[in-house]
């Protein structure tokens, strides 16, 4: 029995072992079964359809099914609910969800709107308090406005060094000087200079906010696309470095000189540098320790966020030190000063100003437009709900119009608090009510407590705050990597930026970067299209191995949309790959002196024309392959377009060329019967695309050439005209693949050939050859069977048998790579 178990296991497990491959295929075979039925409720079989029969099919609608009346635009665009989102989501609104968490957020947000207000207000050039007025009024209009649930309206850098170019610009301190008698002394107005750069930054804000309310509701919304991802993270990093130099004079307690204009930071930065000397070192003493607490400050709530629900006010704790340590009085640091307590009456800002600061509005609008949609997508991406981009410019045009009728300067959205608002769990824009409560009992109650907060302190908080600005320089290194012409565009918008100051240097970037569209547009890739084996897939032959040109089609596809710019360019290109001239002209000399006869020499054709010349040589037209540039020019031959028989001169051939069409040449024979525009990737045509379009319909038909389209801007071809007797619906098709599938039934064979997957032949090679020429390829064909049969023979003889069948699958394909090599021409003349 023992002997017996072994033989018995190992039978057994044999058994076990072929059980589980039959299990194996077979569960393999009922995957593939599957697979094959679900990929049938797929699988379409139809006809050919053209624009005529898929318009039949379709039932395209008319002009009034699609767009609705006026009267029905104008009800939707005045519609309340459209126009307050609050009154979609207010009476939806739960407490019990809903209020503790937009509490805690508007708290949190709050507390951050009392350091950063005052702080922005001085980048704006502007007393601190109108700083927590930015941080009031704008935040309640966008709260029945906007459809985001996450953006904190309020004051922001790069917004508020663009006030405080303006305010500097029209209210610099040399025109508030004080007089004294015939002498002008060196003491400021401070008084009358802040209460001009107020009025000065409401009128900025006010027309900006009009502006951007009057775009929103044009539904100009997409102006924003504008300013590219590149484009803005390069701008906002210029103008952290214009805060910085900015903040410099409150962090080192110095007075230099204010510049504005282009190459105001370098004159700033300069005159900065030279005073280092005249530091007050209680002020930088300040400056440093403040910096310092504050990133621990910052670290510590990034820490303990989960256990903290409202962040540690770190600035409450300077103020409380300033104020209990005297130190304006005992060491003459530079504090906020008097905040007034309550609010200001509305006033109507200085309509005067209007024409003096619309550029800088203009510019206002579109980059705190631009910061705010951009956070707002982001955080209704992430949280599953849509925002309107052009309710948030009307929102966001209010929030500034009303804001500036109150004395505040231009807000959008900030990213750090917008961030702290998402991090505590903010639900609605009820947090925005939250944290304008809290910044109106500081203005009404709070504010004398912060009169001795010392400006290096806030200097301090802008230094701290870009912190996140100064790690987007980590954008040149991805760049780098993934897009050379985005890095270009973020370069040149930081330089730009930085020299020309923060107007001029967005008009420059913004400038550039459609620039590079339109380069881009001008330069786009064409390629000739294949077929890949065994699908309706055509794809560019150049690119793939396993791509199929279709005998006797072209397939002709431009990577970008074609207009006016670029029309010229895809016309020339079309003529390059379509007929290459790969044809040079021959010198040999003319033994026959009969003029008017025509005789083939290799593949030029001679047509002698008029007696030798005195050198012996014949005068001659060229022929042969015909030179694209000559499509469609000019369709008869001028008099005395003669050359001499033996010039190499290209020009001259060129010339002559371009003075003949090729219908009235007419000696050539071609090896494509049609040709294939793929314009499917084009979103629009204008009419000088559509005059180019007509014009290479019209050029090839003369030599017997069928060109056909597949696209799908029907009706803007319609609106040009484009159709007509002769070129009509029937040579538009919805796809590439049916115009392929037309032009062989039509003009080629009945299916598209079925080719090897091991064999790659290139498409579009196009070379004449004479008789002569084609025998002696036939009589090398010949050799090489002969050779190939004598070493089967010889080595077949001395090859062991498991060596021979390696053998012969390296000779085939050795044979089968000259075989293609001999079968990519394609004979157009013998």
């Amino acid at each position: 029995m023992q002997l017996l178990l072994p033989q018995h296991f190992s039978g057994l497990c044999f058994w076990l072992h072929a059980c589980s491959q039959k299990e194996s295929l077979y569960l393999d075979r009922v995957r593939q079964m599957e697979s094959a039925r679900r990929s049938e409720r797929f699988r379409v079989e139809r006809d050919v359809l053209d624009e005529l029969k898929l318009e039949e099919v379709t039932q395209r609608k008319s002009y009034a099914d699609i767009h609705s009346s006026l009267s029905e635009q104008l009800k939707n665009a005045l519609s309340i609910v459209r126009r307050l989102p609050v009154l979609y989501w207010l009476p939806k609104y739960s407490v019990w969800d809903y209020g503790m968490p937009d509490l805690i957020s508007g708290i949190s947000v709050g507390i951050m709107h009392l350091p950063q207000g005052m702080a922005y207000a001085l980048l704006a050039s502007l007393p601190p308090v109108f700083g927590l007025y930015s941080s009031l009024y704008p935040a309640l209009v966008y709260f029945f406005f906007g459809t985001s649930r996450h953006v904190s309206i309020g004051t922001f850098t790069v917004l508020s060094i663009m006030v405080g170019s303006v305010t500097e610009r029209l209210a610099p301190d040399v025109d508030f000087q004080k007089a004294n008698g015939t002498n002008i002394t060196a003491e400021v107005d401070v008084t009358a200079r802040d209460s001009y750069r107020v009025q000065v930054a409401a009128a900025t804000t006010v027309l900006g906010g009009l502006i951007q309310v009057l775009l929103g509701v044009v539904k100009f919304g997409f102006v924003g696309t504008y300013l590219s991802e590149p484009l803005v993270r390069a701008y906002t990093t210029a103008a952290a470095a214009h805060a910085v130099v900015a903040q410099l004079k409150y962090i080192f307690g110095v007075s230099p000189t204010r510049f504005s204009g282009p190459l105001s930071l370098v004159y700033t930065l300069k005159d900065v540098c030279s005073s280092l000397p005249n530091t007050h070192l209680p002020t930088l003493l300040v400056s440093v320790v403040t910096i310092v607490l504050l990133i621990a400050a910052k670290e510590l709530n990034s820490f303990l966020s989960s256990k903290l629900p409202v962040p540690i006010p770190e600035t409450l704790s300077g103020t409380l030190i300033s104020s209990y340590a005297h130190l304006n009085t005992n060491y003459t640091i530079s504090v906020v000063g008097e905040i007034p307590s309550g609010l200001s009456s509305p006033s109507v800002p200085d309509v005067n100003l209007f024409g003096e600061v619309i550029g800088d509005a203009f510019a206002l609008a579109i980059v705190g437009y631009a910061i705010t949609i951009s956070l707002g997508k982001t955080f209704a991406l992430k949280h599953g709900y849509k925002v309107d981009s052009n309710q948030e410019l009307v929102a966001l045009g209010l929030s500034n119009t009303v804001g500036g009728f109150f004395q505040c300067f231009s807000v959008c959205s900030s990213m750090s608090r917008s961030l702290i608002q998402d991090t505590t769990g903010v639900k609605t824009q009820m947090a925005g009510v939250a944290s304008s409560l809290i910044v109106l009992v500081i203005i009404l109650k709070l504010g004398t407590l912060f009169q001795e907060l010392p400006k290096a302190v806030l200097s301090a908080v802008v230094f701290v705050n870009l912190k996140g600005m100064f790690k987007q320089y980590y954008d040149i290194i991805t760049l780098w990597r993934s897009s050379k012409i985005d890095l270009v565009v973020w370069l040149v918008t930081w330089v730009s930026t930085l020299l020309l100051n923060l107007d001029l240097g967005l008009a420059a970037s913004v400038t550039f970067a459609v620039f590079t569209v339109i380069f881009r547009t001008q330069l786009p890739t064409y390629s000739v299209l294949g077929n890949i084996p065994g699908t309706e897939l055509y794809v560019d032959i150049e690119m793939h191995r396993e791509a199929r040109g279709i005998p006797g089609v072209t397939i002709f596809r431009s990577s970008a949309t074609v207009y006016f710019a670029n029309a010229d360019l895809y016309l020339e290109a079309l003529k390059e790959k379509v007929c290459k001239n790969d044809i040079k002209p021959t010198t040999a000399t003319l033994e026959d002196e009969q003029g008017g006869t025509e005789r083939e020499n290799g593949t030029v054709f001679v047509i002698p024309t008029t007696p030798r010349t005195p050198d012996g040589r014949w005068e001659y037209l060229k022929g042969g392959d015909p030179d694209c540039t000559s499509l469609g020019w000019m369709s008869e031959l001028q008099d005395g377009d003669t050359t001499t028989l033996g010039s190499s001169s290209e020009d001259t051939l060129s010339q002559d060329l371009e003075r003949m069409s090729l219908g009235s040449l007419g000696k050539w024979t071609w090896d494509i019967h049609s040709i294939i525009l793929d314009l499917s990737t084009a979103n629009f045509i204008d009419t000088v695309a559509i005059k180019t379009m007509k014009n290479i319909f019209q050029d090839f038909s003369e030599i017997d050439v069928d060109v056909y389209m597949a696209a799908s801007v029907v009706e803007q071809l319609e609106h040009g005209d484009f159709f007509s007797e002769k070129i009509t619906k029937r040579r538009l098709f919805a796809s590439v693949h049916d115009a392929v599938l037309h032009c062989l039934n039509h003009r080629g064979a009945t299916t598209i050939p079925r080719y090897e997957p091991s064999v790659v032949r290139p498409a579009n090679i196009q070379v004449s050859f004479s008789n002569a020429t084609f025998i002696c390829l036939g009589m090398d064909m010949l050799r090489l069977t002969i050779k190939y049969l004598k070493h089967f023979f010889d080595y077949r003889s001395c090859i062991p048998a498991r060596n021979f069948k390696a053998f012969m699958q390296t000779r085939g394909k050795t044979l089968s790579r000259r075989n293609n090599e001999f079968m990519q021409y394609q004979f157009i003349t013998f």
